[in-house]
């Protein structure tokens, strides 16, 4: 497709998809694009769309952003999750490692500029996967945050230039844990620990009652997204 080819696409399916169910977007998208991967972070919303597309299409590409900080619950349940649909997801690393950063960045660069952290051991490496397919799939939900309150089921990433399929973006978390109680889904325990939201060891903590479910996320700085979804 060319530009205006995927413009008129994703304007077209963002209006016909509205009010359609995840799997239908999820099918949408594995029948209209050969080039296909879903981004995983092994949080609650990325492994309900991990088990509807097995479902669906098990040779879709499924690949994860690894920081080398992740929670060892987080590789624990990548684990659990290839054991039991049999599959292999895409490891995708940082093209520094920890200590390569602190040489050239400084100890601790999460605490000192989170950004720039996020810029080295996420976004990059996004930019780099995706250079090799045509539309991704994300776990992402209106109600998370105000940054993606906006956010449609099908459009079109300038960021990345590529189609974006958000098949839960009208989901709200009950929706999803229903899902995952209902079809047996396994999830990242931390999740039962009061960590809605789950990112790398150094900018994640549980939150407390009432909290917003991302207060945990960069809590101490004015952060709330790393960068990945604009």
């Amino acid at each position: 497709m060319n530009l205006f080819e995927k413009e008129a696409f994703v304007t077209k399916a963002a209006e016909e998809f509205e009010n359609q169910s995840p799997e239908a977007v999820l099918k949408l998208a594995v029948e209209t694009f050969s080039s296909l991967t879903l981004a995983c972070s092994f949080g609650a919303e990325d492994v309900v769309l991990v088990d509807m597309l097995q479902k669906i299409n098990p040779n879709v590409d499924i690949f994860y952003l690894d920081t080398n900080v992740h929670f060892a619950e987080t590789y624990e349940t990548r684990d659990r999750l290839e054991q039991h649909y049999g599959t292999k997801f895409v490891q995708v690393l940082p093209k520094l490692t920890l200590d390569e950063q602190a040489e050239k960045f400084g100890d601790e660069l999460w605490k000192s500029d989170a950004n720039q952290c996020c810029n080295i051991r996420k976004v990059d490496p996004l930019t780099d996967i995706l250079k090799n397919y045509d539309a991704w799939i994300t776990g992402i939900r209106r109600d998370q945050a105000p940054t993606r309150a906006n956010a449609k089921k099908v459009e079109y990433d300038v960021k990345f230039g590529l189609i974006k399929f958000n098949p839960l973006a009208g989901w709200t978390s009950e929706d999803v844990w229903n899902y995952i109680r209902e079809n047996d889904v396994i999830y990242n325990p931390l999740h039962d620990r009061n960590f809605p939201s789950i990112g790398c060891t150094h900018c994640t903590r549980p939150v407390a009652d009432g909290e917003d479910p991302r207060a945990g996320r960069w809590a101490s700085i004015e952060k709330t997204e790393c960068g990945l979804h604009k």
